[in-house]
């Protein structure tokens, strides 16, 4: 089976540059094994990440800036929905940390291994993970329709006996899995679906897509199809949270308490700031992006600046509690997790 292999970085060479790779490989037995492997042949490439809206206005969060011994790893998403909240990010973050991109299921396994410090990951994860900490207000959220995550099924939703998840999904891998289980009594057989593969190679009764091919219209008709965001809004009138910027505690980038800690009101401030940026410049986001991905200008627009939210409010914080309780009632969690909030 052909499977795309997640980046992977590593702060390499005197001036601890954020390296990336990326390896296409065939893969047989464990998901652990592949990723041993991958890394054993790696062909190293740099991402620059471009920031035209860089201004004065930054300024603020450039004063926090702290040295210390080793700059912080930082991994987002790579997906058009998480645009606005990198916007700039690579510069507010010089010289305090470094920032590389990924698939959310990537980011999810490397800040739980420590190969990352901070990551913006799915929301389910935070639950998964041990230590963690809800470092900003910044995240992707929906309240109401998404677009880029969607479920579709070839039968009548109450007879999906078989689900194929896309391999890059968690957050919507579950709620998918509730929907389906608190709505339909239907707990169907779990497929993966690879990140380079097409709905059409898999007979499953029923198919999530997420991230920039879920926004665009499938190839083939289905019986039934489901915005998620849109589905938990009508049925819980919550948002639904699908990523947020997450730490794990006890990561050690300062020789002192005091150091550590301006070090992460500093990470937090640019993150909120780069969101504030990349919020107020949907437009020239979608401008430049829209080309990139065979998308239309509006529906580009639309999607970034109607169809998600970028804010982490108490309605948000509801709705993550909610998810929550769902999931550990299905057993998709861990119970006694705690949702700690820096901000």
């Amino acid at each position: 089976m052909g499977r795309e292999i997640c980046f992977d970085g590593r702060l390499t060479g005197s001036n601890a540059r954020w390296q990336v790779t990326s390896v296409r490989r065939t893969i047989t037995g464990l998901r652990f094994l592949a990723r041993i492997t991958s890394r054993n042949a790696w062909n190293r490439r740099r991402f620059t990440m471009s920031a035209p809206f860089i201004n004065n206005s930054l300024s603020q969060a450039l004063l926090f800036r702290s040295p210390g011994p080793r700059l912080a790893k930082i991994g987002a998403v790579n997906y058009l929905n998480s645009k606005p909240l990198i916007e700039g990010l690579n510069q507010l973050l010089a010289g305090r940390a470094s920032l590389g991109l990924d698939y959310p299921s990537c980011l999810a396994d490397d800040l739980a291994s420590g190969d990352l410090d901070i990551a913006l990951i799915p929301s389910i994860e935070y639950f998964r993970g041990e230590a963690y900490e809800v470092i900003s207000d910044a995240c992707v959220a929906a309240h109401g329709p998404v677009l880029s995550v969607k479920l579709y099924s070839r039968v009548p939703w109450g007879e999906v006996k078989s689900l194929a998840l896309d391999e890059g999904s968690r957050t919507s891998a579950t709620l998918a899995r509730i929907l389906l289980a608190e709505r339909h009594g239907v707990f169907p057989q779990l497929q993966s679906l690879p990140l380079d593969h097409r709905m059409q190679e898999t007979s499953a009764d029923a198919v999530l897509l997420i991230g920039d091919r879920a926004i665009l219209p499938p190839e083939e008709h289905f019986r039934g199809t489901w915005d998620l965001g849109q589905e938990w809004f009508e049925w819980t009138g919550l948002p639904f949270v699908f990523a947020m910027w997450v730490r794990r505690k006890g990561i050690r980038l300062q020789t002192s308490e005091e150091g550590m800690e301006e070090l992460l009101n500093g990470v937090a401030k640019s993150l909120s700031v780069a969101r504030d940026m990349g919020v107020a410049h949907t437009d020239e986001i979608a401008r430049r992006e829209a080309p990139l991905l065979g998308l239309s200008l509006p529906i580009t627009v639309r999607y970034l600046s109607q169809n998600l939210q970028y804010h982490l409010g108490p309605a948000e914080r509801n709705g993550l509690k909610l998810f929550y309780q769902l999931a550990t009632g299905l057993g998709l969690a861990p119970a006694g997790v705690e949702l700690v909030f820096r901000t």
